[in-house]
This record gives C-alpha cells, sequence and structure tokens, in this order.
C-alpha cells in the first residue's frame, strides 16, 4: 500500500497531524519508536502553560491564538478537562526583553493584561516573592494544558477518523523521492507525502538522507513541591515565568492536589537522545530549591523530580517547513522548550502544507533555510 501521507513521531505535533489529516480525508499512517503519550519524548509531565501574550515574540501570537481557539474544540470533542483558566504571571524586571514582549504583544493584539508593582503582586498572591525593582505581567486568560489528556485526546479522534498508529516500531532510515520510502526494523513504508515530527531524533533520521538539521536533544529536569492549598492551589494560583538576570523558571499552581511544580527552561546538557537519561539527582534538586526558596518561601519540601528532552534550535525559535531539495517531506521541529501548546495548530498548519502547499499561518519565522544565510 501507498499512503498518502507518513507521519513520523506520534507525540503531540504529530498525532494533531494524523487528526486533522485524517479527517481531511488522507490515507494516513502515524509511526513512533513508542506508544504516546509517553516518557521518552518532550511531552511528558502532566501540564504545560499556554499564554498569549508571548515574551518570545508578537510574532507568535496569532498561531498560539490559534493553538488555543482548537485546543478549545477539542476540549468539546473530548469532553474531557484539557484547559485550566489559572492564569498566568510573568515576573521580571521591566527591562528585561521578554517582560518589554510580553506587554508589546498584548498591546498589539488587545490581549487581556494586568499589570502589577512587586508589592501589589505580593498582595495578590501572598505565597509569592517579587524583588522591589521586579513588574509582574498577569494574563488572566492563559492557563495549564493537561498533556497526556490533550495526546490521548488527538489519538482517539485521529483513529476515529481512520488514521493507522504503528506503535513500538522506530524508524531507522527515509528514502526521499517521488514515492518517499520509511525503513523501520521489519517493514518498509511507502507514502506520496512525509511529515518528520520526531522530536528529539530528528537530527539523526534526516542525517540518514545526509540532510543536516541545527536541533540539539537537551536533558531538562523539573520538580513538583508539597504546597499550601490556599496559598498555591490552583484556584487562587496562576501558572508563572520568571525571567531572571542569568536564567528562566517556569511552573504551576498545585494542580489535582499534586503540589508545586517548577523547572528550569535555559541551560540544561546536551544528550544522545537514545540513551537513558541520567536520573533527576541532587544537584538538579539544589537548583531547583534556591529558586523557589526565594520566590515562593512558603512551599514544602521536594516531593520528587523528573527528566525530559528539549529539541533546541540555535535561535529557540521552531523549524516548520517543507525540506528545500524534497517537496513533498515537511519537517516541525525544534520546538525549544516552549512548543507544546501550539502543538494543535501545528497540526492544522502541517495538514493545510499538505492539502494546499501553503498555510494560512504566517510561518516565515520557521523557514528551515534561516540557519544558513
Amino acid at each position: 500500500m501507498i499512503y498518502d501521507v507518513i507521519i513520523i513521531g506520534a507525540g503531540s505535533m504529530g498525532m494533531a497531524t494524523g487528526y486533522y489529516l485524517a479527517k481531511a480525508g488522507k490515507n494516513v499512517l502515524m509511526i513512533d519508536a513508542l506508544n504516546p503519550p509517553h516518557e521518552e519524548g518532550s511531552h511528558h509531565g502532566e501540564t504545560r502553560i499556554i499564554r498569549f501574550a508571548y515574551g518570545e515574540g508578537a510574532s507568535y501570537v496569532p498561531f498560539v491564538k490559534r493553538a488555543g481557539e482548537l485546543w478549545r474544540e477539542l476540549e468539546a470533542l473530548s469532553t474531557e478537562s484539557l484547559f485550566l483558566q489559572t492564569g498566568v504571571v510573568n515576573v521580571g524586571e521591566p527591562s528585561h526583553s521578554f517582560i518589554k514582549n510580553v506587554k508589546a504583544s498584548a498591546e498589539l493584539y488587545d490581549l487581556a493584561l494586568e499589570q502589577y508593582s512587586a508589592d501589589k503582586a505580593m498582595k495578590k498572591w501572598p505565597g509569592l516573592f517579587v524583588p522591589e525593582n521586579f513588574v509582574a505581567c498577569y494574563e488572566p486568560t492563559a492557563g495549564v494544558l493537561r498533556v497526556e489528556a490533550c495526546i490521548h485526546a488527538y489519538k482517539k479522534l485521529a483513529m476515529e477518523a481512520g488514521a493507522a498508529l504503528h506503535t513500538n516500531e522506530k524508524v531507522q532510515s527515509i528514502q526521499a523521492g517521488s514515492i518517499v520510502k520509511v525503513q523501520t526494523e521489519n517493514n518498509i513504508y511507502e507514502s506520496k507525502q512525509l511529515i518528520v515530527t520526531a522530536g528529539a531524533w530528528i537530527t539523526e533520521l534526516l542525517q540518514t538522507m545526509g540532510i543536516p538539521i541545527p536541533v540539539t536533544p537537551t536533558r531538562k529536569t523539573f520538580a513538583w513541591f508539597e504546597a499550601d492549598e490556599q496559598l498555591y492551589g490552583e484556584n487562587v494560583f496562576p501558572a508563572y515565568c520568571f525571567e531572571l538576570e542569568d536564567s528562566t523558571y517556569y511552573g504551576f499552581p498545585s494542580i489535582d492536589g499534586v503540589g508545586l511544580k517548577l523547572g528550569r527552561h535555559d541551560g540544561g546538557e546536551v544528550i544522545n537522545p537514545n540513551d537513558p537519561l541520567r536520573p533527576f539527582d541532587e544537584q538538579d534538586s539544589i537548583d531547583l530549591l534556591n529558586f523557589i526558596q526565594q520566590f515562593m518561601p512558603q512551599h514544602g519540601a521536594l516531593n520528587y523530580g523528573k527528566t525530559c528532552k528539549y529539541s533546541m534550535t540555535p535561535d529557540e525559535d521552531f523549524i516548520i517547513d517543507f525540506l528545500p531539495e524534497h517537496q513533498n517531506i515537511i519537517v516541525a521541529a525544534g520546538f525549544s522548550g516552549h512548543g507544546f501548546k501550539f502543538s494543535s495548530a501545528v497540526g492544522e498548519v502541517l495538514t493545510e502544507l499538505i492539502l494546499n502547499g501553503q498555510s494560512k499561518q504566517d510561518l516565515s519565522l520557521f523557514k528551515i533555510d534561516r540557519f544558513n544565510k
């Protein structure tokens, strides 16, 4: 059988794409080395932030607004709770580019954004410490996505729409051509078009075609801390992003009573995605404890920590583009630790590229050839 489209990597981006393509009538095969949702990709850890006043730049706002609409649609179709409107507070010095971008994008796109001095922020959220020279920009319409539930929902809809899913089948190589051949350990699959959404494995997969791509797999850590629900529960405390002089942290209120969640966005350790991740250790906990003791001083003990993978591009912007040499192959990669919130809209965009050769979204920021200039 020759499929219309094969998708390599059925995590957040791939599963959403599989649904939208199957819904559009395409004969789709999704292949994953594991069985999504799983803990070896970039999508585990229960929750992700979705924010619209975007510190990474206003050019992302139309894309993430569309993602928000599609998450709401998915929630209605799945009849499960996928989005929690906890609000998101961005904290940092007013001169910091991230905070400036949050304010600028909110103004440009008329997004709800409340701005607080340090003193007023601490009165609003008594569990929070904000240095005197910092400001807090609170986005009440933003919040938290339940990651595994989102992927399960797209998985169910994709299968119901007729998409095929082959799990625990690692792709070994790709052979380009008018008909693309995808080699796994036991099979060769053929398709007219190919989408590669393989996360941390994108670099090694494209190397089988002799195509370099600047995506670096990186080990990251996050942890949960015991929390007073009256201070840090999901009904009273927002998700948060802190931009410090030399580091960036993010986290979540205590959702379903599991405790405050905290992770560090910058830094990390370059890894081979095929090697087991070094487990969360004492050094990881020290880093997170240093932050939380300063900024959420009424937290409880560290419950447990986990590790995950980021797939980083040099500029931390995504790659969503046709391969220049192969116009029937699309790559969506390098989501650099801020991509999950977009995955609903990425699925729609990739479907538009397959169907029409172009998307309604402006994808100029995500061109693959920007690294060659």
